[in-house]
């Protein structure tokens, strides 16, 4: 049996670490910090991880369609249009967290017995400009990649949130004395 390329090894492997590296990266953060918006045209942690959900249910649906179709026609979805469609940025970042955890292990799943070859199954996407084919590999790759940025940006948010105190329903911004 082949075995799977280097480049699938390294993006299960950021598909795997991601929920934890959130976890980890968001660990001791209250309630309110995990809500509050660090900074003008910024996203709060609880934000980030909505967006991320919405990333992974259009991407991964797209994954599943193409696994489960011979060359499937997709329609394009932005995941900035998906979210709408959900709640996510309502719920408790603990609770979406645990959620995004179970929904990554549901793709991993998925993934990890697939043969060499799946990687490269292929689907037409429509809706977005030009018809184009992308792969499995290629959805799996755009959603480990883009986790990655937004991982950085958890990070930025947590230190930003600890130096600040807030207070009110507002999310007011207080400097500690």
């Amino acid at each position: 049996m082949p075995r799977r390329s280097r480049a699938v090894d390294q993006v299960l492997a950021q598909l795997d670490e991601s929920p934890a590296r959130i976890a980890d990266l968001t660990k001791g953060l209250t309630v309110t910090q995990l809500h509050a918006i660090p900074g003008p045209d910024e996203w709060s942690a609880n934000d980030v991880l909505a967006h991320l959900r919405a990333c992974a249910d259009v991407r991964g649906g797209c994954i599943t369609t193409i696994i489960d179709g011979d060359v499937p026609t997709i329609r394009a979805i932005s995941p900035r249009g998906w979210i709408r469609r959900t709640n996510y940025r309502d719920l408790k970042f603990r609770a979406s967290l645990s959620a995004f955890d179970q929904q990554r292990a549901e793709l991993l799943a998925l993934l990890h017995p697939l043969a060499p070859k799946a990687w490269s199954r292929t689907a037409t996407v429509k809706g977005a400009g030009k018809v184009v084919t992308a792969t499995v590999l290629d959805y799996a790759l755009r959603l480990a990649d883009h986790e990655h940025h937004h991982l950085e940006q958890f990070g930025r948010i947590a230190t930003a949130v600890r130096r600040v105190a807030y207070a009110g329903p507002a999310g007011r911004r207080i400097t500690p004395a």
